[in-house]
């Protein structure tokens, strides 16, 4: 059994499917038309958005002007895992992104935790960003005086939530902290009743989701258009805000620089690595280039990089611009501007913004059904998960299943529970594709395909891993006596029960930290694809232990699926008998 649901597709017979055009059976295929501008175009197009809008002002509240560390380390991490994501989409230029290069990793099993662990990426992803483009919608139209009622721009659990957290401020006197959830109790107040619920729904997030699948069903070519637009216009915008933002930043708001110490800035975790969540979509698009091999490792790095940098300048303006404590708002970088009286440049950001997260929607919604499709091609779901329309060359049925995923659910979930999940899920996978450069063989380097370079990490991962240790007991003494002692020394009153329970996410990454540091010794495993897979392991820490419950049930409902479905459809099982 164990050695069943482990096998794998060789990456021979990956590159023959694709060489042989694997179709639908239709005798339909999908259209090669993507180049590496358009490649970084969609880079850009999901990397900049619901992020850059709508996330990162809480970031920069925890962090304060130090958030700029967070960027660079979460980049980093980034950068190790493209590597790994470059070397595998040349070497098997197929859909199916990180789904595809576990499959021949690691086998059938992992192959499909993983597929399931990217919708939690894409399609739940893809939640946050329709609830954050209906509150840049809102805020816009209100900007030249429309209003969209706020019991049908608003979710049910956010205005649910929000109405609980209000409460629960005024029961403790803490007016100032319960003015941030006014305007979500009003909205639970006063908004039309069905009996007793109250009728709240976010119909844009439900429109646009709706528009966007469309966009994406009806061919790659409109969509890569779009896209392209979309990119120049928020990147002029981005540019202008730097630009006019340096004349205004006062220096004073930049100290202290870490105003919440290095702990502050990791709370921003999520936020900011939620900001990075893109480059790996690229991958979804294989089979839509006209020259994957070499475009797709190219496409990934340049859009990592130019946003990296926009990120750091963004994130100096912000907080130079305004004191750190103001930006903990939705429209934080149109209300930087509106401080400064530039209220035209506030509007155009407001727009950009609404422009900015219908990108980011849009490579998502391109991503998920190819992951579908390439599952269905090997059997792990059903047939018409593969299947092309025969005008449009798209997966047609997995793309509307898309598109009622992400649109139903943003009517009504609160946008805070799946920003975490989506990041949990991202690292995840990022951590498996790390880990699945260190298990394929090295092989010979072949003009045109990109490889990681081969750094052995024999004693420079122990060396590393005894600096850092090193490091830590200077800079922060008595840490590790506190971390293994079961001792918050925030938090005195916690009990040994309690601190256990959150530091498991800890106690993990320390136990994985030792195997690969010893795995590493005896293998001479090379050093840049051991680095992404600790540094992404250890945002996962930081995401808590509640986010890593959720996940593992999500992970769970996977495996069921799996032993029920997918495990006696595999094409692979059934070719063995």
């Amino acid at each position: 059994m164990a050695r069943d649901i482990f096998r794998k597709k060789s990456i021979e017979k990956i590159v023959a499917d694709s060489k042989a055009g694997l179709d639908d059976g239709h005798g339909v295929s999908l259209n090669r038309v993507l180049g590496v501008r358009d490649l970084t175009a969609l880079g850009i197009a999901a990397i900049i958005g619901a992020g850059i809008f709508s996330t990162v002002g809480k970031a920069c509240f925890d962090g304060g002007p130090g958030v700029i560390f967070l960027f660079i380390i979460c980049a980093v991490a980034c950068a190790f895992s493209a590597l790994c994501y470059a070397e595998f989409a040349s070497r098997i230029p197929m859909s199916g992104s990180a789904y595809t290069y576990s499959y021949a990793a690691f086998g059938e099993i992992i192959a499909w935790i993983i597929g399931w662990d990217l919708v939690m990426e894409y399609a739940v992803g893809n939640v946050t960003v329709a609830i954050s483009w209906s509150g840049n919608l809102t805020s816009f139209l209100h900007n030249i005086g429309l209003h969209i009622p706020d019991f049908l721009s608003t979710s049910f659990f956010e205005a649910k939530n929000g109405n609980t957290q209000y409460l629960e401020k005024m029961a403790s006197h803490d007016t100032a902290g319960a003015a941030d959830f006014l305007d979500l109790h009003n909205t639970w107040l006063n908004s039309p009743h069905i009996g007793s619920v109250p009728f709240i729904l976010n119909i844009p997030a439900l429109a646009i989701t709706v528009f966007v699948t469309y966009l994406v069903y009806i061919g790659i070519k409109e969509s890569r258009r779009a896209s392209n637009l979309m990119v120049l216009f928020k990147l002029l915008v981005v540019v202008a805000v730097i630009a006019v933002g340096f004349y205004y930043v006062n220096p004073a708001n930049w100290v202290p620089f870490l105003p919440n110490k290095f702990a502050g800035v990791m709370k921003g975790v999520s936020a900011v690595f939620f900001a990075y969540i893109g480059f790996d979509a690229i991958s979804t698009t294989a089979e839509e280039c006209k020259n994957p091999q070499r475009d797709l490792p190219r496409g990934m790095f340049y859009s990592l990089i130019i946003c990296t940098v926009l990120y750091i300048l963004i994130a100096l303006v912000l907080t130079g611009m305004v004191n750190y404590s103001k930006l903990n708002t939705s429209d934080f970088l149109a209300r930087a501007f509106n401080e400064r009286g530039l209220n035209i440049l506030g509007g155009i950001i407001a727009l950009s913004a609404v422009v900015a997260t219908t990108s980011v929607l849009l490579v998502f919604q391109i991503g998920q059904p190819r992951i579908w499709m390439s599952m269905s091609r090997d059997g792990l779901l059903p047939p018409r998960f593969s299947r092309l329309h025969p005008k449009f060359h798209t997966p047609s049925f997995a793309t509307i299943i898309t598109g009622l995923v992400v649109g139903i659910p943003s009517l009504f979930l609160d946008s805070a529970l799946v920003t975490d999940l989506c990041s949990i899920g991202t690292l995840f996978a990022f951590v498996l594709v790390c880990g699945g450069i260190l298990i394929l063989p090295r092989t010979a380097k072949h003009e045109g395909k990109f490889s990681v370079p081969y750094i052995n990490g024999k004693y420079l991962i122990p060396l590393i891993l005894g600096a850092a240790i090193v490091f830590i007991q200077i800079q922060f003494p008595g840490f590790f006596k506190n971390f293994f002692g079961l001792i918050d020394a925030d938090h005195p009153n916690l009990s040994k029960g309690d601190v256990f329970h959150e530091r498991i996410p800890y106690f993990a990454f320390t136990l994985l930290v030792l195997a690969i540091t010893v795995a590493g010794f005896i293998k001479n495993y090379s050093l840049i694809p051991v680095l992404g897979l600790i540094s992404c392991f250890y945002l996962m820490t930081e995401l808590g232990t509640t986010n890593w419950l959720r996940f593992l049930i999500w992970l769970v409902i996977g495996l069921v699926i799996y032993f029920s479905y997918s495990n006696k459809n595999s094409k692979l099982g059934k070719e063995a008998f």
